[in-house]
């Protein structure tokens, strides 16, 4: 898994809301759907593409399955953004500054 999964996963707009859903709670496939117009077989590959990009997994009870969110599907991305936290405070005191200038 490369920060490429991750973010193609989550490029898909319907899969981000899929994600948004389970972040409020484990549930099934079934109520996934309720406000989302799609059918069983494209959530079932919607899943799928979220637990190969390990941002979603699920647990099996008897012939049923709920969904959740993985904890450190996220961790790659935090990671990567990491790097870049550093940028920003620089960024923002050198606009700070020409804003100043350009006041004078």
């Amino acid at each position: 898994m490369t920060e490429n999964d991750i973010f193609r996963a989550l490029a898909d707009p319907t899969r981000r809301a899929i994600y948004e859903k389970l972040a409020a709670g484990g549930m099934n496939a079934s109520a996934l759907r309720e406000g989302i117009e799609i059918s069983q077989p494209a959530m079932s590959q919607h899943l799928s593409v979220l637990r190969s990009a390990k941002l979603v997994r699920e647990e099996r009870h008897g012939r049923f399955v709920n969904y959740e969110i993985d904890p450190e599907g996220l961790a790659l991305i935090a990671q990567w953004l990491a790097k870049y936290r550093a940028y920003w405070p620089q960024r923002i005191e050198a606009l700070k500054i020409l804003l100043k200038d350009m006041d004078r």
